[in-house]
């Protein structure tokens, strides 16, 4: 009587056939349980995993344009809100040169609104001093610019133009500026104005930046 075996066995080859292929199902849902992924390299699905790597690399490169995009909209909420300080102290320096400019101030009466002023000069400085996110100010450096990237692509950029917002940018430069005398501060009166009128345009422009 001959042995029976797997080969000979037909149930047996049904069962084992099962079995390798309960166990090869096992081994592809396991995969996924570790990776995360319904195809996880090439050999399960080439065409999808090739398409599946490119959507990957686009939303890796979509990332940083997040991270770009989030630290130029705070180095921008920044620039307003210190500008925005900035303008409020104008207007206070405006207000202390305009007293000063009273022909009816006793000398002590103008020195004093003098050294507020000068005190007020000295908030501006520390405010746009402060005006910096991540290494980057945009009221404290004319001329220049800095690129924040809003696309995959290079190029793909929104292009900020820095401003000079200190004191010696809006012409109060403490070696020259003063209102201890009426001509003085008669001088000083026009230069606010003209000061104002520059900062109000960084704002605007910050502004659109910021819409952008």
């Amino acid at each position: 009587m001959p042995l029976n075996s797997v080969n000979t066995n037909t149930g047996a080859m049904i069962a084992l056939q099962n079995l390798q292929s309960t166990n090869a199902e096992l081994g592809v849902v396991q995969s996924r349980i570790n990776t995360g992924k319904k195809v996880a390299s090439a050999k399960d699905n080439g065409a999808i995993w090739a398409i599946a790597q490119g959507q990957r690399s686009e939303i890796g490169a979509l990332n940083a344009v997040k991270d770009s995009l989030q630290r130029g909209q705070s180095a921008v909420d920044v620039g307003i809100a210190a500008g925005e300080s900035v303008s409020e102290l104008l207007i206070q320096l405006k207000e202390k040169a305009l007293a000063a400019s009273d022909t009816s101030l006793t000398t002590s009466a103008r020195k004093a609104l003098n050294e507020d002023f000068k005190s007020i000069r000295d908030q501006i400085t520390t405010v746009v001093s402060n005006a910096k996110f991540n290494g980057v100010n945009l009221l404290n450096a004319a001329g220049g610019t800095i690129d924040i990237q809003i696309g995959t692509e290079s190029g793909e950029a929104i292009t900020l133009n820095l401003a000079d917002a200190t004191v010696s940018g809006l012409g109060l430069d403490a070696a020259t500026f003063s209102i201890s005398s009426v001509a003085g501060a008669t001088a000083a009166l026009n230069t606010i104005d003209t000061a104002i009128d520059s900062l109000t345009r960084t704002r605007g422009s910050l502004g659109a930046a910021q819409n952008r």
